[in-house]
């Protein structure tokens, strides 16, 4: 008995160490990525996919599962398509939408001089000449019809048009849709090309009717985004928009039209801004999900707003655009990220879910109690040796007197009596909300588990606290929200287990900027930065960045607009060049060799400023990235060197 009692006590003792490995980057690109693809055309299956990378290789492997929906164990399989309704088949099964490269435009040497056939020269004539990590070469993406069982005979529903379908450069086929009765195609571009694109958001939603071969705009009048169309099995059609163009971050609703009338859905909640959507099977509901109070949780419109309408209009009837009242219930709770919604199951919603500890599993919902039930469990095995990191809501009052949420990630095993190393965390964005997100880069349990406090406060500029509080950043980038970080940091510095002796800022994009920006007012608090990809001088970023609406809209306009006194500021008291004179502190500088978005000579002018000021400083250039890392082993470089210099610079 005393035998037993002692192994047990020992097989105790190294169960609890094993739990409490830390995360390496090499364990953290050792986990599955796990992507929900659909449920089962009969409804009794869940079909997803796990990625894999692969360092070796510097690629990712890729398996396909299938499980019960109420749970169990999942299955490989080799044919998912067989399992699951093909979207892009037309409802009668006679046709197949699909997207394929047309040159349209004369762009490149070769184009003008095909004589010369070893040239290497671009002609351009006009912006957008290059976008996110690609330069222009006169090809767009069209969508194609094609006669089932006669591939020969594609058609081109967009003949000579230098427009986008998939959008450039994130769309996908949710981008183009038939219509329920089979006789149209849906699709979503931008009919806008070079500078007149470079500087709006204007999408829409436009219909290609088979017989005739006649498109209409369907959403004529809705000058912002319109994209990520839906219809229901009543033939409602849904879509998610912004109101005004040249605001990428504008509140995003849910609009849903017969046609003949357009409703708002969430217009008079001004807390929603509407991450994505999908409609209930029986076209009586929408479920989505949205940013709320750090975290992104599910919601549900009710049946009365989303009827099914008759689809011929009253008498006298106007087509018109209204703005509703709806019920909308939060169905979900908690401090995780809803972060897609997979399908439905009678009572049951398949999602996507996330949080600081966990990369994506899927997850099912009881629609009426908002009960979870975890159904994957790729990582399993791997969580149950890495120590998991506490993360704690703190509310931190602003020098306006607001208050601000702001995460605070400890490190596993953490000790009170102890002092720590803390990092102040610059979301990007500028306007994307800082959630319970799980990043294979930025990574706040990797951050922590290195024996770092995380600090990451969500700002101003972030959806999930009102509309309000998300727009106070435009055209004041380096005004209020840059307190809002130093009242974050310095809220925790009064904490005995912060080391305020060792205190780093790091950040990506804005968060890039933020970096830039704190290094010349931040009076000796910090003893590091890292930025990555952010913007160092406003002027030469206005003269090089591609999406022209971003610059414009939240910095007020072009440098060279003396008059207009928020340009003027942004350029003069939000640029944070004009701070380098006080820099004097240690400084890497990261940057993608692809990023057209935040280009290159950022962080080059960076790296140099501080390199001739005789700061310690330290380039780090990634020149097959783009405004992200991708690559496995790049991403392993770039995380090992993240580390090293912290531990160089905080000792």
């Amino acid at each position: 008995m005393r035998k037993q009692l002692i192994t047990a006590v020992i097989l105790l003792v190294a169960g609890a160490c094993k739990a409490q490995n830390l995360l390496t980057p090499e364990l953290l690109w050792q986990l599955g990525r796990v992507i929900g693809l659909g449920i089962s055309k009969d409804g009794k299956y869940i079909v997803y996919s796990v990625a894999t990378p692969d360092v070796n290789t510097n690629k990712s492997s890729h398996r396909t599962y299938m499980l019960p929906v109420a749970g169990g164990s999942p299955v490989i399989i080799d044919n998912p398509d067989s399992l699951l309704t093909d979207k892009n088949i037309s409802p009668d099964g006679k046709y197949k939408i699909s997207n394929q490269e047309v040159k349209v435009k004369k762009i490149t040497g070769r184009d003008y001089y095909p004589e010369l056939s070893k040239s290497n020269v671009y002609i351009m004539d006009n912006l957008m000449y290059r976008h996110w990590d690609t330069w222009e070469d006169g090809k767009f993406d069209h969508v194609f019809v094609t006669p089932m069982g006669n591939p020969g005979a594609e058609k081109d529903i967009m003949p000579g048009e230098p427009f986008d379908c998939p959008q450039k450069p994130f769309g996908g086929d949710e981008d183009y849709i038939w219509r329920p009765d089979g006789k149209a195609v849906i699709y979503v571009t931008k009919e806008k090309y070079g500078k007149d694109y470079a500087i709006s958001t204007n999408t829409d939603l436009y219909e290609y009717d088979l017989a005739t071969g006649v498109t209409k705009n369907l959403t004529a009048g809705r000058i912002g985004y319109d994209q990520a169309p839906s219809y229901n099995s009543n033939g409602v059609l849904a879509w998610l928009s912004m109101r005004r163009d040249g605001y990428e971050a504008d509140k995003q609703d849910i609009i849903i039209s017969n046609n003949f009338i357009q409703k708002n859905l969430t217009a008079l909640r001004d807390d929603i801004h509407v991450e994505g959507f999908r409609w209930s099977v029986d076209g009586k509901k929408i479920f989505f999900w949205a940013a709320v109070n750090g975290t992104l949780q599910l919601f549900e419109i009710s049946s009365n707003t989303a009827e099914s309408w008759t689809a011929t209009p009253p008498i006298n009837a106007l087509r018109h655009i209204a703005e509703t009242s709806p019920s909308i219930r939060q169905i979900t709770k908690g401090d995780f990220d809803i972060t897609g919604i997979i399908g439905q199951s009678g009572n049951t919603l398949i999602v996507s879910r996330t949080d600081m500890n966990h990369a994506a599993e899927l997850y099912s919902v009881d629609i009426a109690s908002g009960e979870m039930k975890q159904l994957t469990h790729v990582n399993d095995i791997a969580y149950a040796s890495i120590g998991m990191c506490k993360t704690e809501r703190r509310f931190v009052k602003t020098t306006d007197n607001k208050e601000m949420l702001v995460w605070v990630i400890y490190p596993p095993g953490f000790d009170a009596g102890k002092k720590y190393p803390a990092l102040l965390y610059c979301q990007g964005g500028p306007q994307s909300s800082l959630t319970q997100f799980y990043s294979f880069r930025w990574n706040f349990q990797l951050m922590a588990s290195q024996g770092y406090i995380v600090v990451a406060p969500c700002r101003r500029g972030m959806p999930g606290f009102g509309t309000k509080w998300n727009e106070e950043i435009s055209k004041d980038h380096g005004g209020q929200a840059m307190k809002d970080y130093l009242s974050a940091i310095d809220a925790l510095s009064k904490e005995k287990f912060v080391d305020t002796k060792r205190l780093g800022c790091v950040g990506a994009s804005y968060g890039g900027y933020s970096v830039y920006m704190l290094a010349g007012i931040h009076h000796n608090r910090f003893k590091t930065f890292i930025a990555h990809d952010g913007i160092f001088d406003m002027r030469s970023m206005y003269g090089t960045t591609e999406e022209m609406w971003f610059v414009n809209w939240d910095w007020g306009g072009p440098y060279w607009d003396k008059k207009n006194m928020a340009a003027q500021r942004s350029y003069t008291q939000f640029n944070p060049i004009n701070y380098v004179d006080k820099w004097n502190t240690p400084i890497m500088v990261v940057q993608g060799g692809r990023d057209y978005r935040v280009p290159m000579e950022q962080g080059q002018q960076a790296f140099q400023a501080a390199q001739l000021r005789g700061i310690k400083s330290k380039f780090l250039y990634l020149p097959d990235e783009n405004h992200w890392v991708l690559n496995a082993q790049n991403a392993l470089v770039w995380q090992h060197e993240f580390y090293k210099w912290l531990e160089e610079t905080l000792k």
